[in-house]
């Protein structure tokens, strides 16, 4: 049952108080009985009173406060208007090593270790009694501790309004400024660190490389990035549980390979991206790479987890001494170029930042970032290399459409310029379907021109768009806008393009060979050919390319006049339409027609063709 009896400062009285007090007025007459009217208005404003203290809002109120009072972490102490202390809570009792009963009566300056103590507390109230303001807030207070003496706090002092008007009651609020000070220690440490890791994050790191960069020029300085190769494998084979303890243990090693050597400092700046700071007057290039091929050494030593044991390597990108003038971001942006380049490189190595090969990269990744403006504004066009029957070779079976890109500054670049870009930056997509618009709307032009004579088009999609689930339909929507039946669309692939890790390369071809296009495999070898059976791939025409066709440019070795011959005997078997790429010269395509070559593109016909430079020889053709 709760108890009354004490009232909480700033509240109305308690219900036990309230009934003393009409019980004195009622029992202190002076010996005089009060008459009838007298005891009735007497006892109805008792019952009033006590009605409208015991109403539900009244109770929950109470209820809130003394629930906040009572488990708040910090020390409380409820005073009455003279400052002398009627409850406090638990957690002020056990910040000054007493008991509640012990604090109760004293006066709040009184909890003061020191004389100098009580006056602040008793100017604090002072300031609340003469003053306006909410609170006063004193720093560094010594209260008194039972055991140890005197307890270094920060003091909050306010008033608690009564129910009545201009009645406040004065309430202290004390925390343990040491533990305040751990707090905030704590804080600052995760604020600057990883917790994963543990090592410092990247917003340590920059506030590192810039006190670096602010020492003595006489100091080398050198930053290392590293990036894990193919740690998604990592986590969605094994789970991210694993995950993170590779990156621990990650963190360990590289810790253990740098720290302790020449100033170094470990951070982690992304999911799997750390970087390391080496600096000091005798640090060289050779100090730095040989710690990064220990560092490497150790991250491929596998780690058991869960029955596992797993290793990782890292692409690393370094840079010494170089880019100091520009500051922490040129410093830190050349690292990342360095990185890109040995990402770029196959992976698993180390690259070091080269100004003249940043200066080319900077130009490439410029190019790079406009593509998608450059696409809006019209600036790419198509670019063809035309596919000659052997048999006619003024005849032309089809045309290879690629991009070009005319661009305003630096004239017209071809796809091997900028393509690489454009899978970086994601634009292959819709240069893609750019490309098959395109092609498309131009085959319908040639169809209506020249009617029969008129070539089939051949495009490579980008592998991207080649496995999109909406490729099928893209398709169809072109080919009805411009009036064409799918037999005029050759779509060539490869080995590597065909079998994707999902299969919906293979999937969207095969819907569309079910159309009436025509699917196109470019080979090299046996193998590459005995994929069609084996996967019963709707190919109708496959490409010879690379060695097989270059060993018959100049002369032949009868080895591989026996290859060739095999392969085209093969394929024939297979029903197919054998043609080459890369073919040199006129010899050169003799050759292969006498081994049963049908059709050929190279430079032998040319390397490339405008859109109407195709005009023209399909017009010869025609005439």
């Amino acid at each position: 049952m709760k108890r009354w009896s004490v009232p909480e400062p700033g509240a109305a009285p308690g219900l036990v108080d309230v009934a003393r007090k009409f019980a004195t007025t009622l029992t202190d007459t002076k010996g005089v009985t009060l008459p009838p009217a007298e005891l009735e208005r007497l006892l109805l404003s008792f019952a009033q009173e006590v009605t409208e203290f015991a109403t539900p809002a009244y109770e929950a109120a109470v209820l809130r406060f003394t629930t906040l009072f009572s488990t708040a972490p910090i020390g409380i102490a409820l005073a009455d208007p003279s400052g002398v202390i009627m409850e406090v809570n638990l957690a002020l009792a056990k910040l000054l090593g007493s008991t509640q009963d012990r604090l109760r009566g004293k006066h709040l300056a009184d909890l003061a270790a020191t004389e100098h103590g009580a006056t602040r507390i008793r100017a604090g109230l002072e300031r609340l009694t003469t003053t306006d303001i909410g609170k006063v807030i004193e720093r560094g207070i010594r209260l008194d501790h039972s055991e140890d003496g005197g307890l270094t706090t920060n003091v909050t002092l306010a008033w608690l309004p009564g129910d009545r008007p201009d009645t406040h009651f004065p309430v202290l609020m004390a925390a343990d400024a040491d533990d305040l000070h751990l707090l905030g220690e704590r804080l600052m440490h995760q604020n600057v660190h990883d917790p994963l890791t543990g090592l410092p994050n990247s917003q340590a790191f920059t506030t590192r490389v810039e006190a670096a960069l602010a020492a003595p020029r006489t100091e080398q300085i050198a930053l290392v990035y590293l990036d894990l190769d193919g740690f998604k494998v990592i986590n969605d084979g094994l789970g991210a549980g694993v995950g993170d303890e590779v990156l621990k243990e990650v963190a360990s090693k590289l810790s253990a390979v740098f720290t302790g050597h020449h100033d170094g400092y470990v951070a982690r700046l992304s999911g799997d991206g750390f970087a390391v700071l080496l600096r000091g007057e005798d640090l060289t290039r050779q100090h730095v790479v040989n710690l990064v091929d220990r560092a490497l050494e150790d991250l491929n030593e596998p780690v058991y987890l869960g029955g596992h044991g797993i290793g990782v390597s890292a692409s690393v990108g370094i840079v010494v001494g170089a880019c100091r003038d520009g500051g922490h971001i040129e410093l830190r942006r050349a690292a990342e170029l360095a990185l890109h380049r040995a990402k770029e490189h196959g992976k698993a190595k180390w690259m070091l930042f080269d100004p003249d090969e940043d200066a080319r990269d900077r130009s490439r990744y410029q190019l790079g970032a406009v593509i998608a403006g450059a696409l809006e504004n019209g600036e790419f066009s198509l670019i063809y290399q035309p596919t000659v029957k052997l048999a006619k070779p003024d005849e032309i079976a089809a045309v290879n459409a690629g991009l070009r890109w005319n661009h305003p500054e630096k004239g017209e670049l071809d796809s091997e310029d900028f393509y690489p870009l454009a899978q970086t930056t994601g634009m292959t997509v819709p240069l893609g379907k750019w490309l098959l618009a395109e092609s498309l709307a131009a085959t319908a032009r040639w169809r209506e021109r020249f009617g029969n004579a008129a070539p089939d088009v051949c495009i490579r999609l980008p592998k991207r768009l080649a496995g999109d689930e909406e490729l099928v339909k893209l398709v169809k929507e072109q080919l009805d806008r411009h009036d064409l039946p799918a037999r005029a669309l050759r779509l060539c692939t490869d080995r590597e393009s065909m079998f994707d890790d999902n299969g919906e390369v293979h999937d969207s071809f095969t819907v569309l060979a079910d159309l009436g296009a025509q699917l196109v495999l470019t080979i090299s070898s046996s193998a590459d050919l005995e994929l069609i059976p084996r996967h019963s791939l709707p190919i109708r025409h496959v490409i010879l390319s690379g060695p097989v066709v270059d060993a018959l440019a100049d002369g032949a070795a009868e080895a591989d006049v026996r290859h060739l011959r095999q392969l085209v005997e093969r394929g024939k078997e297979l029903n197919l339409r054998i043609g080459a790429e890369g073919v040199r010269n006129a010899e050169h395509a003799a050759r292969l027609r006498e081994l049963g070559v049908l059709a050929a593109r190279g430079s032998f016909v040319a390397d490339s063709a405008t859109g109407d430079e195709v005009d023209e020889m399909i017009e010869r053709h025609a005439g």
